[in-house]
């Protein structure tokens, strides 16, 4: 039986955006059936393999707003920036947004890009300073979050932000709106959740 997470070698890549250097990596199979409990643990599982905002997430773990801090805004035309693969559904020429989402008392709790038409990210994103969540619950706009893999690895800017070594986990997914990919996006979570969340493994369960 093929693994649903496959072990990868971290080479670190050089990006202008904060993607992890893969330790291991699984497909849309480990998305719909879950993984290993032994491998991330179940509440971890239903932040990372829900499909429910993380914006609001976040909210409900620490009763706090969740703020964002815009720190990219660029047009990447149709470079395929060394995003995920779905970055080939999102039409050019293109935009890449990224942020931090924190408290609103400054602990950091998540990185996310995300890649846009860039023709078209001021019609869902009116006020960019705000949650991508937020801006399009108060369009009232429809959309599936179509979660396509699950990523563990390291990231050295990334350590130094949430001020833990990692390994981290995230994720990427596309929004759809009206049949059409409105949006990729790539997260990921600080350690620091492990506060509201418990442990990423169990105790006693090996890397």
């Amino acid at each position: 039986m093929t693994s649903l997470i496959q072990p990868l070698n971290s080479v670190p890549v050089q990006r202008d955006w904060f993607a992890l250097d893969l330790l291991w990596k699984g497909g849309e199979a480990a998305v719909q059936t879950g993984l290993p409990h032994s491998r991330l643990a179940p509440t971890w599982q239903m932040l990372l393999l829900g499909d429910g905002s993380p914006t609001r997430h976040l909210q409900l773990l620490t009763g706090e707003p969740t703020e964002v801090d815009v720190i990219d805004m660029s047009p990447i035309g149709m470079n395929p920036d060394d995003a995920p693969d779905p970055i080939h559904m999102i039409p050019g020429p293109r935009l890449r947004r990224q942020v931090w989402l924190r408290t609103a008392s400054g602990q950091r709790l998540a990185y996310a890009t995300s890649w846009w038409e860039a023709s078209h990210v001021d019609e869902y994103l009116q006020n960019r300073s705000l949650p991508i969540w937020v801006s399009l619950a108060h369009q009232r706009t429809e959309l599936y979050r179509d979660i396509r893999g699950v990523h563990y690895g390291n990231s050295v800017p990334l350590a130094a932000a949430f001020g833990d070594p990692g390994p981290f986990w995230g994720r990427y997914y596309l929004f759809w709106h009206h049949g059409h990919p409105l949006t990729l996006i790539y997260e990921i979570f600080s350690p620091y959740l492990a506060n509201y969340l418990g442990a990423v493994r169990p105790s006693g369960c090996a890397s």
